[in-house]
C-alpha cells in the first residue's frame, strides 16, 4: 500500500505535466489518505459540529474508516444532506452555510486532498484564494509590486459565486481532465445530495454547501476557466507595446533647458527645470500602449487596465458576457465598479487601492536621489477609514472607550489574551498599508477600553492597572510600550505571557500573518494519528476496538469539578482534547462509569 505523501505526489507530477488522471476514484481506498485527512480537520473549530445525524469526530476509529473504504469500494457511499443554517453578513443580510456529517466531511477532505494535488499546480499563478502557501497578502503583494502605472480598476464580484455553480458545467469542468467516471458519479452526488432546513429536504439544483472542506477546490476548478480567458483572450488583445512614446512636450522643455544652459542663462534654466518636473516624460495617452492585469482571491477579481475609460467598460462587459455565457454566473452591479486609479481607491480584500502622483524626484530615503520621480505611477495600499472605525465600534460607548462587561468573568491573563489577539490579527493583516501607523487610533480605543474593563473589575482606576501591567519590550524596530501579564508555572517551564500592543506599526512590504504558525498543526495531526495507530488504550492499557474520546474544548472538562474522573484529569494534564481509548472505556466515558 503506498503511502499518502507518494499517491498525493504523483498526482502533483500528472498535474504538473497536464496529464489527465484515469485512476483517482481507485485512490479512495487507502487508508492512509483517511489518516491524514482525520490529522488536518479533527481540530478544526467547525468538525465537533454536529450534521443532521449527530455524528462528530468523537468515536473515530480504524474500523469506522475500513468501514467507509468498503462503502465506497462497493459504489454504496451516499453523501447526507447537509444541515442548513444561516450567519449574519456585514450588509446586514444573512449567508448560507451547510453543515456536513462527519463521515462526509472525512470523505470529502480525502476527495480535496486528491483534487488539489492533482489540481493546484495547473491553477493560474493569478489565482491566490483557497490554496497552499497563497493567501490575501501574495494577491495583494502581486498588485503592489507588479501593477505599477495602472489607470483603471475593474472590480468584479460574483453575485452568490458559491450558490450559484451551475452543476452540469462543474462537471464537465472536472471531465475535462478526470477521465473517472465513478469519481465523477461521487462528486455528483455530493452536489444533488440537498439540505435540511426545518427539517424538511429541500434538493440543490446548483451550488456547492459553504461549509464543506470540498466546496473551496471545487470554485477553483470552476473559476479556473474565467482565469484561463482573462489570460488567453483580454490580456494578449489589451496589452501592447514595450514602452510609451516619449511627450513631445517634455523633449521641447528639455532642448529649451539645453539652449539656456549654452546661452549661460541660469535663471531660465531653473524656470525650465521646474516646468520640466510638472511634466510627464512619456505620452499617458500613447494609442500604442495598452496595458492589462489581473488577479483573483476566490470569487472576487480586480483588473488593473492602463488605456481610456471606453476600453476598460468594453472589458467590463467582456468579462460579465463570458462569465454569463460559459459560467452561468453573473457580476454583481452593486459591486462590481470602474474606479479611476489616481482620483478614487478600489476596495479589494479590505484594503483601499490606489495609483500614487507626486512630482518628488524619488521615494527613498536613503542615499544619494535619483534624478526622476519614482513615485508617480506606484500602486499604493492604504487602510480604509470605515475598516478602522468598524473595528473601533465594539469597544466603545457614547463616542468613547468603555468597558466590556462580558469579559469580567475571566482572570486578567484571559482578558489581556483576549485583546491582545484580537488586535495583533489586525494589525498583521493591515501591514503591507503604507499607513499602517493610522491603526494607531484602534490601538488607543482597545488599549483604553482594556483598562477600563480590568479597573471595573478590580474596582480600581485605569491608571493603576497601567502602572500595574505596563512594560517595555525589544522589537526589530526598537522598544516598545504594552500591557503585559504573566503567570508564572513550575520550575523548568516558561512563564505564560499574555500581552497586548508591543507591534510597531511600520509598513512591511513582505509581512505574512504570523499570529498562528500554520506548520503547529501538521505534526499534531501525525501525533494523534500515531496514538490512534498503535491500537493501545491509554486508559486501561488494552489493545481491542481502539476509538478517540474527542471534547470541544478544554474548558469543557471544568464541569467535572475538583473531583474530575481519571480520563478527564488525563486529558487535563496533558492539555489534549483527544484521548485514544478501547470501547468499554468510551462506552464508560459516556455513561460516566469510567473513573
Amino acid at each position: 500500500m503506498q503511502s499518502a505523501d507518494t499517491v498525493l505526489g504523483v498526482l502533483r507530477e500528472r498535474g504538473r505535466r497536464n496529464l489527465p488522471c484515469n485512476e483517482l476514484y481507485r485512490q479512495m481506498f487507502n487508508p492512509q489518505l483517511y489518516l491524514m485527512a482525520y490529522g488536518r480537520i479533527y481540530s478544526n473549530k467547525g468538525a465537533m459540529t454536529p450534521g443532521i445525524t449527530g455524528e462528530t469526530p468523537d468515536g473515530m476509529s480504524l474500523a469506522k474508516i475500513g468501514r467507509i473504504i468498503d462503502a465506497l469500494r462497493h459504489e454504496r457511499f451516499r453523501f447526507k444532506p447537509v444541515k442548513r443554517t444561516f450567519i449574519p453578513k456585514k450588509n446586514g443580510k444573512r449567508r448560507a452555510l451547510g453543515l456536513p456529517s462527519w463521515t462526509d466531511k472525512l470523505v470529502g477532505e480525502v476527495m480535496r486532498l486528491l483534487l488539489e494535488a492533482f489540481y493546484d499546480p495547473q491553477f493560474s499563478n493569478h489565482s491566490h484564494g483557497f490554496r497552499p502557501r497563497r493567501g490575501c497578502h501574495t494577491a495583494l503583494s502581486d498588485v503592489a509590486n507588479t501593477w505599477t502605472g495602472t489607470t483603471w480598476f475593474i472590480e468584479g464580484d460574483i453575485a452568490q459565486c458559491f450558490d450559484s455553480l451551475d452543476h452540469q458545467v462543474m462537471l464537465e469542468a472536472l471531465g475535462e481532465k478526470i477521465h473517472d467516471n465513478r469519481f465523477l458519479r461521487l462528486v455528483r452526488n455530493m452536489l444533488k445530495a440537498g439540505y435540511l432546513e426545518d427539517w424538511k429536504w429541500n434538493a440543490t439544483l446548483s451550488g456547492a454547501p459553504q461549509g464543506g472542506v470540498l466546496s473551496p477546490i471545487l470554485s477553483n476548478i470552476y473559476l479556473h476557466r474565467l482565469d484561463t480567458f482573462v489570460e488567453t483572450a483580454l490580456m494578449p488583445e489589451y496589452t501592447r507595446g514595450k514602452l510609451r512614446a516619449r511627450n513631445p512636450e517634455y523633449r521641447r522643455v528639455e532642448a529649451a533647458i539645453q539652449r539656456a544652459r549654452e546661452r549661460g542663462d541660469r535663471a531660465k534654466v531653473r524656470q525650465l527645470r521646474s516646468r520640466l518636473h510638472s511634466l510627464p516624460s512619456q505620452d499617458m495617452s500613447d494609442p500604442g500602449y495598452r496595458r492589462l492585469r489581473y488577479v483573483r482571491y476566490a470569487d472576487d477579481t480586480l483588473i488593473g487596465f492602463t488605456g481610456p475609460k471606453a476600453e476598460a467598460e468594453e472589458i467590463k462587459q467582456r468579462l460579465a458576457q463570458f462569465l454569463y455565457d460559459d459560467l452561468k454566473l453573473e457580476l454583481s452591479r452593486e459591486k462590481t465598479l470602474i474606479t479611476h486609479a489616481k482620483t478614487g481607491a478600489a476596495r479589494f480584500l479590505g484594503y483601499d487601492i490606489t495609483v500614487r502622483r507626486d512630482d518628488r524626484r524619488s521615494e527613498p530615503k536613503k542615499g544619494p536621489r535619483r534624478q526622476r520621480r519614482s513615485v508617480n505611477g506606484k500602486v499604493r495600499l492604504r487602510v480604509p477609514n470605515d475598516v478602522i472605525k468598524a473595528h473601533c465600534a465594539p469597544y466603545m460607548a457614547r463616542g468613547k472607550p468603555a468597558r466590556m462587561p462580558a469579559m469580567l468573568r475571566y482572570d486578567d491573563y484571559t482578558i489581556v489574551n483576549i485583546y491582545g489577539a484580537m488586535y495583533r490579527g489586525i494589525v498583521n493583516y493591515y501591514l503591507l498599508a503604507s499607513d499602517v501607523f493610522r491603526l494607531n487610533r484602534l490601538h488607543w480605543v482597545m488599549q483604553s477600553s482594556l483598562l477600563c474593563s480590568l479597573a471595573n473589575k478590580h474596582r480600581s482606576s485605569m491608571s493603576k492597572m497601567a502602572r500595574k501591567y505596563k512594560v517595555t519590550i525589544d522589537t526589530p524596530a526598537g522598544p516598545r510600550k504594552c500591557l503585559q501579564v504573566s503567570i508564572t508555572r513550575r520550575a523548568g517551564r516558561n512563564p505564560l505571557v499574555a500581552r497586548f500592543g508591543g507591534i510597531p506599526l511600520k509598513r512591511q512590504k513582505r509581512a505574512t500573518l504570523i499570529d498562528r504558525n500554520p506548520t503547529q498543526r501538521q505534526p499534531r495531526g501525525r501525533e494523534l494519528v500515531r496514538r490512534l495507530l498503535a491500537r493501545l488504550c491509554e486508559l486501561c492499557g488494552r489493545a481491542e476496538d481502539i476509538q478517540v474520546h474527542q471534547i470541544r474544548k478544554l474548558a469543557d472538562l471544568d464541569r467535572h469539578g475538583q473531583e474530575q474522573p481519571d480520563w478527564a484529569a488525563l486529558m487535563a494534564r496533558k492539555r489534549r482534547k483527544t484521548l485514544v481509548v478501547c470501547g468499554s472505556c468510551h462506552a464508560g466515558i459516556h455513561d460516566g462509569r469510567a473513573d
